[in-house]
């Protein structure tokens, strides 16, 4: 947070050029704060108002205008101090609940159309970072026999989310084999994490070595082959909007964004620092996680499933994005994935 004490003039000017710098992507001059915004202040005032603004580092002037733009100290105070959330409309809860229920309760297809709502809400690019399926609670797991010595192993976790990893194995087994040995793992593993079930397995592995039942032995070997790495699933949509805002026409900055957005793992490393504290956290400019979202935003939320693993999802946008609709969307979105999670 921006700690400056400023006067109602200022914080009055700041605000107005703030806001048309949002809605034109363009310099703001003094005769245009006097005219659009009735604040009873002649040119030559305003004028010397944002000079004092700008020593406070809060506005700075392009050379190539005798404007100003805000800087990103300046949209923090605004964020902080000045902007106005409105509230989100019934037709957008409508519209996100509306999407978010016709995923069918799938946890996968859940957080993308929740990505993919948030893009087409806000007009910039949605995302949400799965929770680690690895944090998540042990349902059951199933193996299928796909030919004489390839398996399919299916695991599944509390909160509905399903892994599948194809197994081959250097022998052979009946399906009823198969059965069997997922029944015994799905009474030994039952209600554990899944960081927990790799510590079990290794453990039940040493145990078995002397009770020499080799088919449990082998349970054990094709369940921790079955295991997924601990790695997190991200999911972006609408990244070409980037490129429908006027300040990003520089292809090699953009060919550097996308290649951002490409590396997932490497993003959702870099969100996971918003799960240390939940609710709405807002990222701006040089505050965001990647360099190459430098005269970029952030707005994440943290949401949560019906075992308390927590997930982020937000919003990417140019630092003049509408902040006072996009944070209610977004947390407005957090909180419905989280019941709709709660309640499967």
């Amino acid at each position: 947070m921006v700690d400056l004490t400023l006067s109602q003039r200022s914080r009055q000017i700041l605000e107005a050029i703030i806001e048309d710098y949002i809605a034109t992507a363009e310099p703001v001059g003094s005769s245009a704060v006097a005219k659009r915004h009735c604040l009873a202040l002649s040119s030559a005032t305003v004028r010397n108002v944002m000079a004092s603004l700008e020593e406070l580092g809060l506005l700075v002037s392009p050379h190539t205008s005798a404007g100003r733009i805000p800087t990103d100290k300046g949209f923090r105070f605004y964020v902080d101090t000045l902007v106005g959330l409105r509230s989100v409309s019934h037709g957008e809860k409508r519209e996100i609940l509306k999407r978010c229920r016709e995923t069918g309760g799938n946890l996968t297809d859940l957080l993308r159309e929740a990505s993919r709502t948030l893009s087409s809400l806000s007009n910039y690019t949605g995302i949400v970072v799965a929770p680690r399926f690895t944090t998540g609670r042990f349902r059951h797991i199933e193996f299928v026999k796909l030919g004489p010595k390839r398996i399919l192993a299916i695991l599944v976790a509390c909160s509905g989310a399903v892994q599948n990893r194809i197994i081959d194995t250097e022998q052979e087994y009946t399906a009823d084999q198969l059965v069997n040995m997922a029944n015994y793992l799905n009474s030994v593993l039952e209600g554990l994490t899944i960081s927990q079930v790799r510590e079990k397995i290794l453990s039940e592995m040493e145990q078995e070595k002397t009770r020499y039942d080799q088919l449990l032995e082998k349970a054990l070997k094709l369940t921790r082959q079955a295991l997924p790495e601990e790695q997190d699933e991200v999911f972006i949509a609408g990244q070409s909007r980037i490129l429908d805002q006027p300040e990003f026409n520089d292809v090699n900055r953009m060919r550097e964004l996308f290649k951002a957005f490409e590396e997932k793992g490497r993003l959702a490393h870099l969100l996971s620092g918003c799960m240390q504290a939940q609710g709405v956290q807002i990222f701006i400019g040089s505050e965001t996680p990647l360099k190459e979202m430098a005269g970029m935003s952030l707005i994440t939320s943290t949401y949560m499933t019906d075992t308390n693993t927590i997930g982020i999802l937000g919003v990417i946008g140019p630092t003049r994005m509408g902040y006072s609709s996009v944070i209610p969307i977004v947390d407005y979105t957090a909180q419905l994935v989280s019941k709709l999670l709660t309640k499967r």
